[in-house]
């Protein structure tokens, strides 16, 4: 099993080399790897304690997030080294003020890993959510350092429940704490006699509250909320859309003149923005285009740019997530702690977030045109309905925060 995961290992990264000249993502890959170790040489203090923060992408990263801000609150004494797999993570994080030091980590070969962990000796290595590298973990091992695993998730399918997964099995066993999710996954690694573990919670619902209590006061989307409750409309805030997603939403909104329209969509090139004014019936404007004292004149307000979705949901009496007739829905608990119900579409399978929502009332699933017109009718007509499962939904958020301090009691910090 050992020979033919190193044996993948040194293919994946061979690979990598060879596509780099045609594939962007692997070209950013390989330019990255070759900075890594310089960035080592010349950032690292030999002098000072380093807590090493592992996170595949940008998905892992916010999982990290909060627990790197609360030890740099409470222990300004330790510096971060925060590494990344993915340049989808690393391009946009790179700057991250919170962290000392950032590169990629290194492919896990033994050699590698020698040299990465003699320029670095951290105090601990937290891994995040699914990151199992054997060479790093079992060294690490050897040399004494605590590693721990955060906001994990287990599932069946995984190779350590598995005949041939014995060596990961006993990989998991030199974790000094594998901080789960569930009891689920709990459960899953009782069943392979793994004890080293805590139900400590994700700790998306901690960012996520942190993100509300920091929202931006928008006065366009002020202004356009003002004309609505003038009006006696109601707003549906849509986040991440693709087009299968608008061609549900905007046909109910050009019919429903009671309904106002926030829509941020995933992509905003300009064939996009195009494709979404050129079905819409009602008066629109772009985000960049409008000023505040202009928006009683518009029933939808189009968000061209990034960085604002977060706090738009607050503008709105009910969210829509975009992704789920495609690649799988986006973050769901961004609109629910704002209290307001969560639709999205029939790929939510796999995101265990949207199916609790679903469980505890806060969120609907909507395979068609059909339902999400019904859904919508109801939450129109029914006040009550509306408010309860925007209840429900923020509830959901509240009854699950404070996963990092039961992460830093673990860490022993």
């Amino acid at each position: 099993m050992l020979f033919f995961y190193n044996l993948v290992i040194h293919i994946y990264a061979f690979v990598v080399y060879l596509i780099s000249p045609f594939h962007k993502k692997a070209r950013k890959m390989v330019a990255g790897h070759r900075q890594t170790f310089d960035i080592l040489k010349q950032k690292i203090d030999k002098d000072a304690d380093y807590i090493w923060f592992h996170a595949a992408s940008l998905g892992e990263f916010e999982q990290g997030r909060p627990i790197m801000e609360e030890i740099k609150r409470k222990h300004p004494e330790y510096k971060i080294l925060l590494t990344f797999f993915s340049p989808s993570g690393y391009e946009i994080r790179k700057d991250y003020p919170l962290a000392d030091v950032v590169c990629y980590l290194p492919f896990d070969k033994k050699r590698s890993v020698k040299r990465f962990l003699r320029l670095v000796k951290p105090k601990m290595a937290v891994f995040i959510k699914y990151e199992f590298w054997y060479n790093f973990v079992n060294r690490l091992y050897k040399k004494n350092i605590p590693i721990y695993m955060v906001s994990a998730i287990f599932r069946p399918s995984q190779m350590f429940f598995k005949w041939y997964g014995g060596d990961m099995r006993k990989l998991l066993k030199k974790y000094e704490c594998i901080c789960v999710q569930d009891n689920n996954s709990a459960r899953l690694l009782s069943g392979i006699n793994i004890k080293n573990v805590e139900v400590c919670g994700d700790t998306r619902f901690d960012r996520v509250l942190d993100i509300q209590k920091q929202a931006k006061q928008l006065p366009i989307a002020e202004a356009f909320e003002r004309k609505a409750k003038a009006e006696n409309e109601h707003i549906l805030v849509a986040g991440s859309t693709w087009p299968k997603d608008e061609d549900i939403l905007i046909p109910y909104f050009n019919m429903t003149t009671d309904l106002k329209l926030i829509i941020a969509p995933h992509e905003i090139n300009e064939a996009h923005l195009k494709y979404i004014e050129s079905n819409l019936q009602r008066p629109y404007i772009r985000y960049s285009k409008a000023i505040p004292e202009m928006m009683a004149d518009y029933d939808c307000l189009i968000i061209d740019n990034f960085g604002l979705l977060s706090s738009l949901y607050g503008y709105g009496q009910m969210a829509y997530i975009g992704g789920g007739f495609g690649v799988g829905i986006h973050n769901v608990l961004e609109a629910a702690v704002y209290n307001i119900p969560v639709i999205f579409g029939s790929n939510f399978k796999k995101f265990r977030e949207a199916q609790h929502l679903i469980e505890q009332g806060g969120g609907y699933s909507v395979p068609d045109y059909q339902s999400f017109r019904g859904l919508m009718d109801e939450f129109l007509q029914y006040k009550e309905t509306l408010d309860a499962s925007g209840w429900h939904a923020g509830n959901y958020v509240r009854s699950n925060v404070g996963v990092v301090q039961k992460v830093m009691q673990v860490l022993d910090l």
